[in-house]
């Protein structure tokens, strides 16, 4: 083992790095991405500096390894900003608060409205048709409304 310790060549870190990337495709959901990074930049410094030793590799692995994590960390966590439209792909959000008139009484609690060109289920007091409604909830594709 100490002999293959002391021989480390840059296609061991490569094939290592590359390993570590195989093993990413299969779903490690980013953890090994940074160790493959890391992997294979301690192979190219090992191919640019042959001599370099093993005391000096395993190191500077460990900490090419931290390093490109806490990096990608920090970018990840400053690039999250909320969304310029909160309700995209939520239909019905962009509903809530808006007016509109009843399509087909509410009978039982249940009934719909007309909002552009779809049919709306909405549950709410029990209203005539042509009645004035507000959205003021969701519950999945169903829209909760109460008179204007």
């Amino acid at each position: 083992m100490w002999d293959y310790l002391q021989h480390l060549s840059y296609w061991d870190w490569l094939a290592f790095g590359t390993l570590l990337l195989i093993l990413e495709v299969f779903g490690a959901g980013g953890y090994l991405l940074w160790l493959g990074v890391a992997a294979a930049c301690v192979g190219v410094l090992t191919f640019l500096f042959p001599a370099l030793p093993w005391t000096w590799q395993l190191p500077l692995f460990g900490v090419l390894s931290v390093l490109s994590a806490v990096l990608w960390w920090q970018r990840q966590r400053h690039a999250a900003k909320p969304s310029e439209q909160p309700g995209l792909n939520r239909r019905g959000q962009e509903l809530l608060g808006r007016q509109f008139v009843l399509h087909e009484a509410i009978d039982g609690g249940r009934g719909k409205i007309k909002a552009g060109d779809t049919l709306w289920l909405v549950s709410g007091p029990d209203l005539p048709a042509g009645t004035p409604v507000r959205v003021v909830g969701q519950d999945g594709v169903l829209l909760k409304v109460e008179a204007v």
